[in-house]
């Protein structure tokens, strides 16, 4: 069976004759892809999926990570907080950094023989003074850009507005700029390690193995350890929480290739756990998928307080496995969850600690929450309505006086 053919039966088999009339429009272009992790984070993991796909329906497409030091991923770091609404400081050296390390870049990664190069977040954008006539280049930015402050916007400016096209998640994270913008929201692998089925007995002994207890209902969070993500205030709802309504909460993240604050980030909630036995925060490896896969399959309640949010790949995950989710009411998120249908929406540590005492006491609710989350996942967040978007960028970049033909209307516009 093909790697197409196995979505079949998850998303039916119009949606698979679909992709494959798209991809008949554009068979035989080369398409280059370039992010600056291979490992952590959901850029990453999306292109571990999406990569051999596009090759299997005749689209050749390569991907390649850039190089960078420790001053060139601390100052796009600040670009990432930046981005997000945080005030930065962007030093004289942190922009030397930054054109040093893509100087470097440029020298090695060879774009050449590309018909589309896809460059994905801020880290690799000055790669686009390598392309060459006859090629399209379109910036992918997966951040939350609604706010951004202004001193990394425009020094990052000259060289996005360069490209052909910008995608973003959300219309409110489009900026103003000489090209079109598209709307293209990040999906998940239902046959991914960290999404696959799993049976009960492989979840138990692998939640047995990370050393956690099921004895009480599980609470979970899983994302990178980051102020953004907001792991105190999850810790602060979890406390309100178990004063009424005995839980577990676990913390689950691990390090990523280009985020230099984790570690900082950690050690804040580590001080903040150490005296309740039952909070357990999880440094887990970058491959442990399956580890989360289990993990989110035996949380009673899943978790992603984020305080500012791209998307938040997590929430996917968890509404593909039927759990009942509660998301902060941020970017991305607001995409995914309907507040009160298939999941809630907060502001707060102490509206979250209201859901999760809701979803506790009424576990005939949260169950049926779960069943609407999975429909949503399955209708608009997994990787086969992704890669048809894909498919309909690269068509509208090589017609873009047929942007509204009706074989790709799907692609929305900023």
């Amino acid at each position: 069976m093909s790697l197409l053919d196995r979505y079949e039966p998850i998303v039916g088999a119009s949606v698979v004759a679909r992709i494959r009339r798209l991809a008949d429009a554009v068979q035989g272009r080369r398409v280059l892809m370039v992010n600056s992790t291979s490992q952590g984070g959901g850029v990453a993991e999306i292109l571990h999926s999406m990569v051999p796909l596009m090759n299997e329906v005749g689209v050749a497409t390569v991907w390649k990570v850039i190089e960078g030091d420790e001053a060139f991923y601390n100052c796009t770091k600040s670009f990432h907080n930046g981005f997000q609404g945080n005030k930065v400081l962007l030093t004289s050296s942190m922009r030397e950094a930054y054109l040093r390390t893509s100087r470097i870049n440029m020298d090695k990664i060879n774009t050449d023989g590309y018909d589309i190069v896809v460059i994905h977040d801020p880290q690799p954008a000055a790669l686009i003074r390598k392309r060459r006539p006859g090629q399209k280049w379109v910036w992918r930015c997966h951040i939350d850009a609604a706010a951004p402050d202004l001193k990394v916007w425009q020094f990052l400016k000259p060289w996005v507005q360069e490209y052909d096209g910008s995608i973003f998640s959300m219309p409110a994270f489009s900026r103003e700029m000489p090209h079109p913008q598209y709307i293209i929201h990040p999906s998940i692998d239902p046959f991914s390690p960290k999404n696959r089925p799993m049976n009960g007995e492989e979840v138990a002994r692998r939640v047995q193995n990370l050393g956690i207890p099921t004895d009480l209902p599980l609470i979970l969070q899983v994302s990178r350890f980051d102020r953004f993500k907001d792991p105190l205030g999850v810790i602060e709802a979890y406390q309100r929480v178990k004063a009424t309504n005995p839980c577990r909460l676990v913390l689950v993240g691990g390090p990523a290739d280009d985020d230099p604050e984790g570690a900082e980030v950690l050690a804040e909630v580590q001080e903040a756990a150490v005296h309740d036995d039952d909070i357990i925060v999880l440094v887990l490896p970058p491959d442990s998928h399956e580890d989360i896969n289990a993990l989110q399959r035996a949380a009673t309640v899943v978790l992603q307080k984020s305080v500012r949010e791209g998307f938040g790949l997590t929430v996917a995950e968890a509404m593909l496995k039927e759990r009942p989710v509660i998301g902060g009411g941020v970017g991305g998120i607001i995409v995914q969850i309907q507040n009160g249908v298939n999941g809630f929406l907060v502001h707060s540590p102490a509206g979250a600690a209201n859901r999760i005492r809701y979803l506790l006491q009424r576990p005939r609710f949260a169950a049926a929450m779960g069943k609407r989350a999975r429909e949503t996942a399955v209708e608009r967040l997994l990787l086969t309505r992704h890669l048809q978007d894909y498919l309909s960028l690269f068509i509208a970049l090589e017609n873009p006086e047929k942007q509204t033909h009706p074989l790709y209307p799907q692609l929305n516009r900023a």
